[in-house]
């Protein structure tokens, strides 16, 4: 079942701001790398730089895939598994000093919205997206 006009516009306009983000914060891995190593590797995750570098290709990839509808049911399958591990990894407000539990908690609730998100577009690219490149595994 096509999804009608009005509605393939404003899915259109919510896939680019919804791709576009993560799309623009993977960037950001390859940006600030160094950065980023040194925040993975304070939170303890395994392999720092190979985990911001992936993460980062997962995000760009994923976030392009959801704006352009090119493999979109498994770009925001991919995006919702980054969001599943790293946010309560990298943003567990529950076991930092309460200076900074305001913060992380913001990144997590942030996080885990965008996790929702990308559930939604998972389950929304088992329909066919107009205004999409519409190649996919689905």
């Amino acid at each position: 079942m096509a999804i009608e006009s009005t509605a393939g516009i404003a899915l259109l306009v919510a896939r680019i701001a919804f791709g576009g983000v993560l799309a623009f914060t993977g960037l950001n891995h390859f940006v600030t790398t160094e950065q980023m190593v040194g925040y993975a590797d304070a939170k303890g995750v395994p392999l720092p730089t190979v985990s911001v570098l992936g993460s980062g290709a997962m995000l760009v990839l994923g976030g392009l895939g959801i704006a352009l509808g090119a493999f979109a049911a498994v770009s925001a399958a991919a995006i919702a598994a980054f969001l599943f591990v790293a946010t309560p990894m990298m943003h567990d407000f529950w076991n930092v000093p309460e200076a900074e539990q305001q913060s992380e908690m913001t990144q997590f609730l942030k996080n885990a919205a965008l996790f929702g998100g990308a559930i939604a577009f998972a389950v929304l690219a088992l329909e066919t997206w107009p205004y999409a490149i519409g190649i996919g595994l689905v």
